[in-house]
């Protein structure tokens, strides 16, 4: 604050105006301080931005530094330098530093203990960036949502549910609860029942579901498939089948399966039951 305290300095007496205290090199001085502020900011802004897109383009190069950890790391970076940034410029107005610092450390207190969930909200991003129960691209169920992972930030997990709407959930509600995540193996277990009725060949059945389903390329041998009668129902003979598949087939293919099923059913004449209800007639 150099320019403060030279306008302190002066002492009005009688005969000195305004005029005399503004001089010419004072004005100068005040506006060559302003002109560099205003490159600093500048130039802090730039540096932010261009090592954020950076990071994040190396990320996304390097077979070793994931997406995730790249946008968290562009993000601390980014505001880093806009603090230092922040810095130089109330440097350059003349301000104390060190002093600022420990007032800053005294008002970062109080504030830390009134924004205890914000910090909550840090941390919690610190761990899911150093642990990495989800990544950017991961298909996950977090909290009852279920949904692509976009993006992990220092306070916010962004993720796009599958009719594409954009969830922001805080990062305490992503550690704090259960995750489930549908993207780190590769293979999944699709699993379906099939009831014929009582009066089925059931041979005749199981090689139907085996034909259909096995003989499928998306369809793998190994884990070895399972198909059994497991339950004599009310009013049919359940089929339960067990087939694993790649994971990124398996919604599909869990679909298509119970539809070419019902489709040989049909053509070999497998009846599929319907409940029925037997009404006896008492009063004869």
């Amino acid at each position: 604050m150099e320019y403060l305290d030279q306008i302190l300095s002066y002492q009005l007496v009688e005969g000195t105006t305004v005029g005399d205290v503004f001089t010419v090199d004072f004005l100068v001085d005040v506006t060559g301080q302003f002109v560099l502020a205003s490159v600093i900011l500048i130039v802090g802004f730039f540096l932010a931005g261009f090592f954020k897109r950076r990071i994040i383009r190396l990320a996304e190069r390097s077979r070793h530094f994931d997406r995730t950890m790249g946008s968290f790391l562009a993000n601390v970076v980014r505001y880093g330098i806009l603090a230092l940034t922040i810095i130089f410029v109330l440097q350059n107005f003349g301000f104390q530093t060190a002093s600022l610092v420990a007032l800053l450390g005294a008002a970062g207190l109080a504030i830390g203990l009134a924004l205890q969930g914000v910090l909550s909200g840090v941390a919690s991003g610190v761990m899911l960036v150093i642990f990495r129960p989800i990544k950017v691209g991961d298909f996950v169920s977090v909290n009852g949502v279920m949904g692509t992972v976009k993006d992990i930030s220092i306070f916010n997990t962004e993720m796009a549910t599958l009719d594409n709407v954009q969830i922001i959930m805080p990062n305490t509600a992503v550690w704090s609860n259960t995750i489930v995540n549908y993207s780190v193996y590769d293979t999944r277990r699709a699993e379906w029942t099939f009831g014929v009725a009582y009066g089925a060949d059931l041979g005749k059945a199981e090689q139907i579901i085996r034909d259909t389903i096995l003989t499928d390329p998306r369809s793998l041998s190994d884990p070895e498939p399972f198909l059994q009668v497991n339950n004599l129902g009310d009013f049919s003979v359940d089929f339960l089948v067990r087939v694993w598949v790649p994971a990124a087939d398996y919604f599909q293919y869990q679909a298509d399966m119970k539809r070419k099923v019902k489709e040989a059913f049909d053509a070999g004449g497998v009846e599929i039951p319907f409940p029925t209800r037997t009404v006896l007639n008492t009063s004869a």
